[in-house]
């Protein structure tokens, strides 16, 4: 079975910007950010101007938070791949579990389905201490990998799922890749521009159930297609159509 490439790197993007925005990430956002920059809501709240050291300080503390949770998610990734290379002789019975699981995935983050104790989150770090040190950024955005906190995990799950059906080590953790950059770059946005980010969040939060049913859509008819067989043509299509310098880059 060719793997789902052309198709998949969207979604991995997608799948990270609708855990961003999940109900249980998206409201915690002002309390990580003053968890891992060290600095009270208070005084986040007052930052101005692009040549404020509190926003190098936000930028570069953000980042090493990303790196954190990145690691765990590639490190995910390449795990479910090569798990998946483990047991290509089966390759038609793991598409059609993996359909299944997405579309059970799907239907949670549309909120159709609830897995109850199985998805608890647990914390390796209080987001209430805000002294966490020069790598306390680095260790949180681990523990927040690690969470696997009941709105992100069916959304990476089903990401994983995909990884472990590439045909390679490369093509499952770039897919992992792209699912981190979708998380990551509105946390990033958020951390620099916080003030912005607090007044479209007031605004704009009635629209985030209708986003996150939309996005367990999306996961159920990625489901439905690979469990069919259909994704596979649609890659190939899509590939079809994507420049060779795209590919090469990616």
């Amino acid at each position: 079975m060719e793997f789902a490439g052309g198709i998949s790197f969207p979604v991995a993007f997608a799948a990270g910007l609708i855990s961003f925005f999940s109900p249980c990430v998206l409201p915690l956002v002002p309390s990580y950010i003053s968890v891992i920059s060290g600095v009270s809501y208070v005084e986040l709240r007052r930052q101005a101007g692009h040549n404020n050291p509190l926003r190098r300080t936000i930028l570069v503390k953000s980042l090493l938070f990303i790196m954190g949770f990145a690691v765990v998610f590639v490190a995910l990734g390449t795990s479910f791949t090569l798990i998946g290379q483990a047991l290509s002789q089966h390759r038609l019975v793991m598409a059609k579990v993996s359909g299944i699981l997405i579309v059970l995935f799907g239907m949670y983050t549309a909120g159709w389905l609830k897995f109850g104790t199985l998805l608890r989150e647990f914390h390796l770090f209080k987001t209430t201490d805000t002294k966490v040190g020069a790598v306390g950024p680095f260790l949180v955005g681990l523990s927040f990998g690690l969470a696997w906190t009941p709105c992100i995990g069916p959304t990476l799950g089903a990401i994983l799922t995909l990884a472990s059906m590439a045909d390679n080590v490369a093509q499952g953790t770039s897919l992992l890749v792209v699912y981190t950059a979708g998380l990551a770059l509105p946390f990033l946005l958020s951390s620099l521009a916080f003030n912005a980010f607090l007044n479209l969040f007031t605004r704009f939060s009635g629209v985030l159930p209708v986003l996150q049913k939309a996005g367990g859509v999306v996961l159920i008819v990625m489901g439905i297609l690979l469990f069919t067989g259909y994704l596979t043509l649609l890659n190939s299509y899509a590939i079809s159509l994507t420049p060779q310098w795209l590919w090469r880059w990616l």
